[in-house]
């Protein structure tokens, strides 16, 4: 844990799901500003239901939560601090087509600034500067439905960057990417956490885990947390994991998991003609 100040403090915090089905059982966890925490977990294990806590989308349904301070139980949905939190958190979906709906992508990642009620020069601004991020500027006025898997992703994306927010939440953000879009993603992502923003990724990729993280914590199947600490010595815990379902008992022990070099942007780029990812 850094020394900064706390963005998410939970504290023995229980989720259910239609009030009977538990989700998530006794998580405390203080996530500082700056940090990039990887949630590893097998699926089911409750970490997207944890990314919708810690984005405001359900309230605990027991213990306490606050966000940047203020209890979350405390924020109505048209309070000025609901209004400061959604500035400062966003959430891109497993599924991009979540975030997807209008008729361009320069549309869908302008769609959050004029929410906002922000003036034209600074929405386009925005818009300019999260599609410039994402390296999509050629997909500005390209329909959603057209685009690759691998687009999509990074166009959602987008659309959370346009927002500015000091934390950024990602669900699986590499499920069902070929490799090379994968690690284009991977990269871009590590980028976000170099710029100072909060990153939280819940995945059970593990090869991802040291470009997107220092610190990771790992959700048992049991819904509570097993264990939380540096990213390099979770992944070095080959019962841990086994424990957590996140590998196979018999694969060899001294698997590492590294990427032997991280890309400038464009290196391994998709490529821009229509068709594949």
């Amino acid at each position: 844990m850094i020394d900064a100040p706390p963005v998410f403090a939970l504290d023995n915090v229980q989720y259910l799901y239609n009030r009977r089905n538990l989700a998530l059982d006794g998580i405390s966890l203080t996530i500082c500003q700056g940090e990039r925490v990887a949630l590893l977990g097998a699926n089911g294990s409750g970490k997207s239901t944890l990314l919708k806590l810690l984005d405001g989308l359900v309230p605990p349904s027991a213990g306490r939560m606050e966000i940047f301070g203020e209890q979350v139980d405390a924020i109505d949905d048209d309070s000025d601090a609901a209004h400061r939190f959604h500035r400062r958190v966003g959430l891109v979906f497993q599924d991009p087509d979540v975030q997807l709906f209008s008729p361009t992508v320069g549309d869908d990642v302008a769609f959050g600034p004029l929410q906002l009620g922000l003036p034209l020069v600074e929405v386009r601004r925005r818009v300019e500067a999260a599609l410039e991020q994402m390296s999509i500027m050629h997909l500005r006025d390209r329909a959603p439905f057209e685009l690759s898997g691998g687009e999509k992703k990074r166009a959602a994306i987008a659309s959370v960057l346009s927002l500015e927010p000091d934390v950024v939440l990602l669900d699986e953000p590499t499920a069902s990417l070929d490799p090379r879009t994968k690690w284009v993603l991977v990269n871009l992502i590590q980028q976000l956490g170099e710029q100072g923003k909060t990153i939280v990724v819940a995945t059970h990729e593990l090869e991802i885990v040291p470009i997107v993280a220092d610190r990771a914590v790992v959700i048992g199947e049991n819904r509570r947390i097993l264990a939380d600490g540096a990213a390099a010595a979770i992944l070095d815990d080959h019962d841990l994991l086994v424990e957590a379902n996140l590998i196979h008992e018999h694969l060899h022990r001294h698997l590492t998991f590294t990427h032997s070099h991280v890309h400038e942007p464009g290196h391994h780029e998709e490529p821009v003609a229509e068709g594949h990812a």
